[in-house]
């Protein structure tokens, strides 16, 4: 239980909730952010029942908790339990960042998406703009990277998913602001992309998207959300079978940390140290 963990430590004013959570680097993130920042602060990661968010955000509350990050699966079913979203927390239905009020009221925000943004063009220089885009997945966190990307002139995004109405209901969502199409991996086109994103937490348990190599090209830059400290099983397919480049989304949780922070204490850390003691640590 959340009181069991902050009982057996000291007060923990900021933790990430997810499950599974054991793999998160998110309490060592934040960790180097305050010690660069002056900021005084504890965070854990917390394993919470997927029956049992409400309670465990409440139980957290009650304890001194002051925020938290959200991470899978709850970035969708967080949205309703939210007092106040901002904007691009309305208009993705997500939220992996909530700041709570002395009266315990819930303001949401998403970072995902301008972490990506951060990681992608910031840290790997990789341009964006009439670009075809490849996206597997249709979950929380897709919801929130396509906010960020439909703000961009990129040549086309194509969102596949096994389930497709939820890539489907993406599309009606986000085409109106840019050229998104949704497929199933059955009808999903078999020409080459320029970008290709696993949006799913299929790596997490070693498996792969049903996705050909005929969608790589000499080069495709591929990337992961999920991160290894060996690479992901789709980085080493996706070099495997000709990309140019893949990377896993050990930047971008540490550039979506980084917007976190800002959301909560008001002054954004410097990313590439902490990107860089994180490689080194491997």
């Amino acid at each position: 239980m959340v009181s069991e963990l902050i009982n057996n430590h000291s007060v923990a004013n900021y933790a990430v909730f997810g499950n599974p959570v054991e793999h998160s680097k998110s309490p060592q993130i934040h960790k180097l952010f305050a010690k660069q920042t002056g900021v005084s602060l504890e965070y854990h990661a917390i394993k919470v029942p997927t029956d049992k968010l409400m309670p465990y955000i409440e139980l957290f509350f009650l304890e001194g908790g002051r925020g938290l990050n959200i991470t899978v699966p709850f970035k969708e079913d967080v949205c309703s339990l939210c007092t106040t979203l901002t904007q691009r927390a309305k208009t993705s239905g997500s939220v992996n960042t909530i700041l709570f009020d002395d009266k315990m009221n819930i303001q949401g925000d998403t970072t995902d998406g301008q972490g990506l943004l951060n990681d992608l063009i910031g840290n790997h220089s990789i341009q964006l703009e009439d670009k075809s885009i490849l996206i597997l997945g249709a979950g929380g966190t897709v919801k929130s990277i396509l906010e960020s990307l439909s703000n961009i002139m990129t040549k086309e995004i194509i969102v596949v998913n096994r389930t497709v109405s939820r890539a489907k209901a993406l599309e009606g969502k986000f085409d109106k602001k840019s050229n998104i199409k949704a497929y199933s991996y059955s009808e999903l086109p078999n020409y080459p992309f320029d970008i290709i994103i696993n949006g799913t937490s299929l790596s997490l348990s070693e498996e792969l998207p049903p996705i050909s190599k005929r969608n790589i090209k000499e080069n495709t830059f591929c990337y992961d959300l999920m991160y290894s400290d060996k690479g992901t099983i789709f980085t080493k397919w996706a070099i495997e079978n000709g990309a140019l480049e893949a990377v896993d989304g050990l930047g971008m949780l540490v550039e979506q940390a980084a917007e976190s922070f800002m959301f909560w204490h008001g002054n954004k850390p410097d990313t590439k140290s902490v990107i860089k003691v994180l490689r080194d640590s491997k």
